[in-house]
């Protein structure tokens, strides 16, 4: 930031044997000047305002003087009645051309002390030399020269010099600041242009959006701008037929800007902010595309909106342009919200629909390579998840990190309709997707056929053990292998999901599956009695033990070695030598081998030891890492969100009275969807502080922890009700869980709602209460760099 003081110049001509002789009288050392004119400039002010002092004496606080001849610098101290006085040995017409000269040469060192001294000399210099200063130091790619660039910028405006400033610099610069990874003063550069009403177009500001959405804070930045300016077109505010809103006009959010804003919450976790603008999006008439669609799937599944998903299937399935990546998202996006509230029927048949499918194409595909062969050489294989992240995931680091792709000025100036800009606002874009299309992890693709992977099937085996549905997971299974044909009984899924339950000494479940699978039908391999089996006495579980030997010996199970040895010393354990014996002598009678069925404690040791992660492993993890859903919190949230939607503030009170009721504890979305809802119909300032209050109680009591969006919707509605101390809590806790806070646009609320509050002298007679307001209300002000 630059701290230079904006001064109206007064040119007196010395003679030099004055100042010579009031130099020697001041008992300073002095210095012949030859062929110059002293120029001595001061404030128009009275002096003594300039000096925060009374007329001073010859004895007062030394000043500078400064003579300089060409390039030669010398300052000289002394004491003078006019206060402050600089002496300049150049005029301000020369001062430019070096600090153009020094620009053109790369000297940027050399340019900003020059800038510096035109400055103090005379205010800032014309409007060419600021551009081009602005322009330079943003090409250099350099973030001191871009923080002195966007300090200029500030101080300009700060003293009404913006006319100073050119449409197409400051956009430069936004760009270059996003493109470096600085998306606070590029947003802010933005949002002063249209604050100037130099409004920027759509094809220039979403490559800047583009760029901004590579961070989190600029992801976030992102969203709000887009709000900021889709606030300007909401409801047609704008007449398009009027030739002056032209400008304006070319400025609207586009479904190119929207769909970047969009995946940036969506791959940084702000997705109820990206739910804002999708709200706003028929509002300014804004048509979705293919992309946009599978982005509002993605964000339909994160809020937990199910039946907003359910209405996107039709539009989905009417659509002659997905392609198989995208068709194969918004499954994914169903099938996921499904399991989120615990529809297990309806995410299995999902399952179950696509395995059918997947045998018909490839029966059919089968049939087809009878009749037609097919050169194995040239025909394409299913891209694999792995080689299309790595493929694509590289463009997505170079768009944000390789500076060397950066316009020069002189090719963006040419570019009058910031095609270029458009061009990269698209590349970024596809990165962004591809990184979104990365999160898919419950189905894939083959041949263009979907099909579920290993994940669903775990999801899916945790939500039907936890619901204790024992049953209808086995007549799953059973039906799952029957469309999938496994390759071997001990390679099914139902042994991996017993296998897993022995491991996690859930003993009774697995026995449960045991019995399904016996009166289904289904041969049981014999490693599974095996492992149960083991699991029981080491547990110390006689009845269970003696049950499913009986059970084995009903099925034709033959137990191995390993088994008969484990059976014997637990009924050694157990004083029962009688048992014990028996069981020896019908090993002994059956000619059991010493090595026998080792799968399980081989699949154990290869999961303990980081091997393969295959089935079983991923199902350990997933049970012992995940928590359990509460599915019905997101259905009384979809009801509270409805309810605050259409500001039936009073039935959303009683759905919230009824969901606590009912054991179901609400979450960050459940309050976010009330303090909207209060900030939308307004004045419900006293409502949103006692839920700010249940909140600070929960966070104390529990591990629950509250997001930016909600702490910045509270945030927001605590500034513009005056709630101060309580905006400063909320401010407390946002800086202490590292959360990004956009001051700017607390800043303008401030000003706008609070300007004239507490800028007058303290009153003699307050209140306690007055002292404390006041007191928070300037504490405040001092975050937001107010005072």
């Amino acid at each position: 930031m630059l701290s230079t003081r904006k001064l109206k110049r007064h040119v007196i001509a010395l003679p030099p044997r004055v100042l010579f002789s009031l130099l020697s009288d001041s008992g300073h050392e002095t210095t012949r000047v030859s062929r110059c004119q002293m120029l001595v400039s001061w404030s128009s002010r009275p002096v003594n305002e300039f000096v925060d002092s009374p007329l001073p004496n010859l004895n007062g606080p030394a000043s500078v003087v400064r003579i300089q001849d060409g390039f030669n610098h010398q300052s000289h101290s002394f004491s003078t009645l006019a206060g402050t006085i600089l002496v300049q040995a150049r005029d301000p017409a020369k001062l430019c051309m070096e600090i153009e000269n020094a620009i053109d040469e790369h000297r940027f060192n050399d340019a900003w002390k020059l800038f510096e001294q035109h400055l103090h000399m005379d205010g800032f210099p014309r409007k060419s030399i600021v551009n081009k200063l602005l322009t330079s130091y943003a090409a250099s790619l350099d973030v001191p020269w871009l923080e002195k660039a966007y300090g200029m910028v500030e101080q300009a405006i700060e003293e009404s010099k913006q006319n100073l400033l050119g449409k197409e610099p400051l956009i430069y610069l936004s760009f270059v600041l996003a493109k470096c990874g600085l998306p606070v003063p590029a947003s802010t550069i933005l949002r002063k242009l249209i604050q100037m009403e130099q409004y920027p177009p759509v094809t220039a500001w979403s490559a800047i959006l583009a760029h901004m959405s590579l961070t989190a804070p600029g992801a976030y930045l992102a969203a709000e701008l887009i709000l900021e300016i889709g606030y300007l077109f909401q409801d047609g505010r704008v007449d398009p037929r009027k030739k002056i809103n032209a400008p304006l006009i070319a400025m609207k959010p586009n479904t190119i800007a929207m769909n970047i804003a969009l995946t940036g919450c969506l791959l940084f976790g702000t997705t109820r902010k990206a739910e804002q603008l999708l709200d706003m999006m028929p509002r300014i008439g804004i048509r979705a595309d293919t992309n946009l669609l599978i982005i509002m799937a993605h964000i339909y599944e994160r809020n937990g909106r199910r039946e907003e998903l359910r209405k996107l299937q039709r539009h989905i399935d009417d659509s002659q342009s997905l392609t198989d990546t995208q068709f194969r998202q918004f499954h994914n996006c169903l099938l996921t919200c499904h399991l989120k509230f615990g529809d297990l029927d309806a995410a299995s048949n999902m399952v179950l629909i696509m395995l059918r499918k997947a045998r018909e194409a490839r029966n059919s595909f089968a049939t087809a390579a009878l009749l037609f062969p097919i050169d194995k050489k040239s025909s394409p294989g299913p891209v694999s998840q792995e080689s299309l992240g790595h493929k694509e995931s590289g463009g997505l680091g170079n768009n944000g990190s390789n500076k060397d792709l950066t316009l020069s000025y002189e090719e963006f100036y040419r570019d009058r309709n910031f095609l270029k800009l458009d061009t990269e606002a698209k590349e970024v874009l596809n990165a962004l997707l591809v990184e979104l299309h990365m999160q898919v992890e419950l189905i894939t693709t083959e041949r263009g056929i979907l099909q579920p992977t290993e994940k669903i099937y775990v999801k899916l085996v945790k939500a039907f053990l936890e619901s204790g549905k024992t049953k209808e997971l086995t007549a799953f299974l059973i039906k799952a292998e029957k469309e999938d044909s496994p390759a071997s009984n001990d390679n099914s899924a139902l042994v991996h999901v017993i296998n897993s339950c022995i491991s996690l000494g859930w003993l009774d479940q697995a026995h449960d599956l045991l019995d399904e699978m016996r009166l289904a039908g289904v041969r049981i391999s014999s490693s599974v009695y095996a492992s149960l089996l083991k699991a029981y006495c080491k547990a110390n579980r006689s009845g269970e033990v003696t049950a499913l030997l009986r059970d084995a010996r009903r099925a034709g199970i033959q137990l191995d070695s390993s088994s008969y040895n484990a059976l014997i010393e637990f009924r050694v354990i157990q004083k029962d030598t009688k048992e014990a014996f028996h069981i020896f002598k019908e090993m002994k009678e059956a000619k059991i081998p010493r090595t026998g069925h080792q799968e399980f404690e081989m699949l154990v040791k290869g999961c303990a030891e980081g091997g393969e992660a295959g089935l079983m492993a991923k199902l350990l993890r997933e049970i012992k890492e995940e928590q359990a859903v509460d599915s019905g919190v997101h259905d009384w949230n979809n009801v509270i969100h409805f309810f605050c939607k259409k500001r039936l503030m009073q039935d959303a009170e009683k759905a919230l009275k009824k969901m606590r009721s009912l054991g179901h504890a609400p979450n960050a979305q459940t309050f976010h969807s009330m303090v909207t809802g209060y900030a939308a119909i307004g004045g419900k300032y006293i409502e949103v502080t006692e839920l700010w209050g249940e909140m600070k109680s929960i966070a104390s009591a529990t591990s629950m922890k509250f997001d930016q969006e909600l702490l910045d919707s509270v945030l927001y509605t605590f500034v513009r009700g005056g709630f101060f101390s309580r905006a400063n809590e909320v401010v407390d806790m946002m800086e202490k869980g590292k959360m990004f806070i956009d001051k700017y646009k607390y800043r303008t609320l401030y000003l706008k709602y609070h300007k004239t509050l507490y800028k007058g002298k303290t009153p003699k007679i307050q209140t306690e209460s007055q002292v404390t307001k006041r007191e928070a209300a300037l504490t405040l002000k001092k975050w937001l760099g107010l005072n």
